[in-house]
Formats: structure tokens, sequence, C-alpha cells
């Protein structure tokens, strides 16, 4: 993880994981991530999924794996599902550059 984060260095965006999990049960991950990676993402907790389907990320009871991009007023630019994001990596922060570029 810590490599792939590095991969988003000079990209103008906040980044945060966001799921239905809560406070409690996210800190825990942000924790191994941390020990394991020496590093971590904001974590936000989504329980009744509505940033999440704001996002259009809902699926039925739970979310999505993928990631989106969301302008500064709050609006969804793009978002992309996808289970294996961070197995594509390269992939996955090529075209969040691309649209965050449109942005500018």
């Amino acid at each position: 993880m810590h490599e792939n984060l590095d991969k988003f260095e000079g990209l103008n965006v906040e980044k945060y994981i966001i799921s239905k999990d809560l406070p409690e049960e996210q800190n825990e991950l942000y924790k191994e991530l941390e020990d394991h990676f020496g590093q971590s993402l904001t974590f936000i907790s989504d329980p009744k999924l509505e940033l999440i389907d704001v996002m259009d990320m809902k699926n039925v009871d739970t979310a999505y794996r993928g990631y989106a991009l969301m302008d500064k007023d709050g609006r969804i630019i793009f978002n992309t599902i996808n289970d294996h994001w961070g197995e594509q990596i390269d992939k996955t922060v090529k075209e969040i550059k691309k649209e965050s570029n449109k942005l500018k």
C-alpha cells in the first residue's frame, strides 16, 4: 500500500476510505494498515450508505469496491467499480489523474 500511495504524489486530491463499517471497526483497520505499511488513509463511516449511494457505489446493502472523484463542491466527477483497483494501481492512478486534470 505504501508504494501504491506514493503513486498519488503530486496529485492534488484528498484520499479517503469510505465504508459502512462503524468507526470502531475502521479504527482497527486503520491501525493495522499503519502498522503494516507505515501509513494509512482517513476512513469515513457511512453505515446508512448515504454517501456511497450518492457516489453510485451502492450494491444493495453494501458498497461496491472501487474509487470515485468528487469536486470541492461535492459533485461526483466519475466513479469506477473495480474489485481489483489496488492490484491495477497504475491504471487507477492514471484514470484519477486524467479526471482530476479536467477540474483545473
